[in-house]
């Protein structure tokens, strides 16, 4: 069995979403996550932790709205949480440089004050950091914050980094790409800091890249970490399921 710990899951990329949560299940996928983004994603999202029982979501800002975020959205934000058990988490959240700088300062912001609301509420985070790895870093000591690093592509360096603050990284697709070097990274870690993950509907691993992600997937990723870390498919399950319930309360 797994858990996807991060996917997106919305009637923007699926036709049928109880046909994909079905898919899933047989696939093996124990629960899944859904990481909310923006104020639309989070009121789709938590109607669907309300039908299915396996599903639960983390909710935040992601950088690309933070224009659009004010003081009172996180006052909202927080009284979500506190009302909603199938809230497990704040994310995703972070920094994004990819496209420039322009709102760095609005970025920081929001991040601060909604790991300042994580630090509150003893809640774990879902980190995204685009070409912002330095100032992700520096932000996060100022917090007692864990969670996972979403998405993890960085060097050994910067995965040691992460994991001696009490991270977990999000290993998803990107390791199965011919041209990824995420192995390395994987060579160099423990099991124990790794979480399993698809961010669907993007970046679906080998052999159905350039088709929609879904959770079913997930145990091509597992079978990729088993064959990089020389252990079972089952170690894999076992051990990336015990990461995951350390982050996350999903009874």
């Amino acid at each position: 069995m797994f858990i996807d710990t991060h996917c997106h899951l919305s009637a923007d990329y699926y036709d049928d979403i109880s046909s994909i949560v079905m898919e899933n299940k047989k696939a093996g996928i124990e629960k899944m996550i859904i990481s909310c983004c923006s104020k639309e994603e989070i009121k789709e999202s938590l109607n669907y932790t309300n039908i299915y029982p396996n599903i639960y979501a983390t909710v935040g800002y992601h950088p690309s709205e933070a224009a659009k975020i004010t003081k009172e959205d996180i006052i909202k934000l927080e009284q979500l949480i506190l009302t909603n058990k199938k809230i497990v988490g704040i994310g995703e959240i972070g920094l994004d440089y990819h496209y420039g700088k322009e709102d760095l300062t609005k970025q920081q912001e929001i991040f601060k004050n909604q790991l300042h609301l994580a630090e509150k509420l003893n809640y774990p985070v879902v980190i995204h950091s685009r070409d912002a790895t330095k100032d992700t870093i520096e932000i996060l000591k100022k917090y007692k914050v864990k969670g996972i690093i979403h998405c993890f592509s960085g060097s050994i360096e910067t995965a040691k980094e992460y994991i001696s603050m009490g991270f977990k990284l999000g290993i998803g697709g990107v390791l199965t790409f011919k041209n990824s070097k995420l192995y390395q990274v994987i060579e160099n870690i423990s099991l124990s800091d790794i979480v399993l993950e698809t961010d669907s509907p993007y970046l679906t691993p080998e052999p159905f890249r350039g088709n929609v992600n879904s959770s079913k997937y997930i145990p091509i990723i597992a079978q990729k970490l088993a064959q990089i870390k020389k252990v079972s498919l089952d170690e894999v399950s076992v051990v990336t399921l015990k990461n995951t319930y350390n982050i996350f309360d999903l009874n």
